[in-house]
């Protein structure tokens, strides 16, 4: 099993070389990034911008391989970047693609169009890996789905899995959480953990073990678990953990980003092919890991 980035990066440089569109790449985080993915030998990247930002930053940073990077010229249109990305990917000409400087909404709505996009019939969700002294965690959804039900939380737990089993974790441990490990009927979001809970028992979820509803502190800490008296196998040791809303999922990732100071990386499963929206706040180090996040994702997806 894959237990840090390090180790990802690793399986990643072994694996067949992958292209990745970057949409509205005139931006300095996303050519950083391209630049880290090439001199890591981790994918080829498409730089889908304004030419003249994108060229006079290449020959400024790396000038000895400038001219190894594909860059088609759109401008600085956002829409038109979007569009063309989403084109490119759709003619096989790309295995991803990533947000650069355009924002979410600009790029979703291109791959999200019936006719042009790369929609299927899977349910979208982001999948935010970080970096822990012990191991890898994966948490699912902070950046897509607003409330989800207990339809939505099957896909965004089966989309963590496939995250998962991309980093060699066979059976993760799923933690359901919510502010308790007691359910509470006046409370949906217990209901549903425990649904899932049975729901996995029966063989309805598979490839991963579930239990909720439990906190947080019950899910990755062996001894609140043992002090709570919760006996599962789950409780203190979980592989993922599946929020019960986007704020609390958004709220979490970023404190773990700015007070934790843990690696970060994520990936959005559901469409056609792994999307890569990190933040345009994210550093390139970020951006690269979860460039190398989607390819390993990708490689089994």
């Amino acid at each position: 099993m894959i237990q840090n980035f390090d180790e990802m990066l690793d399986k990643v440089k072994n694996s067949p070389l992958k292209t990745i569109i970057i949409a509205a790449a005139h931006t300095v985080s996303a050519m950083d990034a391209a630049i880290m993915a090439y001199d890591l030998k981790l994918a080829k990247c498409i730089l889908v911008g304004e030419l003249s930002i994108i060229k006079k930053y290449l020959h400024e940073k790396v000038p000895e391989t400038a001219s190894e990077y594909e860059v088609i010229d759109c401008g600085e249109d956002l829409n038109a970047a979007a569009e063309i990305s989403v084109r490119l990917v759709k003619e096989k000409k790309a295995d991803l693609i990533m947000k650069g400087l355009c924002d979410s909404g600009t790029l979703l709505k291109a791959i999200l169009d019936k006719d042009k996009g790369l929609r299927t019939n899977k349910i979208m969700s982001d999948v935010l890996a970080y970096e822990t002294p012990d191991k890898i965690m994966l948490m699912g959804d902070g950046g897509f789905i607003p409330l989800p039900d207990i339809t939505d939380k099957l896909s965004i737990i089966a989309n963590c899995v496939q995250v998962a089993h991309a980093l060699d974790n066979e059976l993760p441990r799923v933690a359901v959480l919510t502010h308790s490990e007691l359910v509470n009927v006046k409370n949906q979001s217990t209901v549903d953990a425990a649904i899932l809970n049975v729901m996995n028992k029966r063989g309805q979820i598979k490839g991963c073990i579930v239990d909720g509803p439990l906190a947080f502190d019950n899910a990755i800490s062996r001894e609140a678990a043992q002090i709570k008296g919760i006996d599962s196998e789950v409780a203190g040791d979980a592989d993922i953990l599946i929020v019960p809303n986007i704020e609390a999922g958004n709220i979490f990732g970023k404190s773990i980003t700015y007070y934790c100071k843990y690696r970060v990386a994520h990936v959005v499963l559901g469409a056609k092919v792994p999307i890569l929206i990190a933040s345009r706040a994210d550093s390139a180090e970020t951006k690269m890991l979860t460039m190398a996040l989607g390819i390993i994702t990708c490689n089994v997806s």
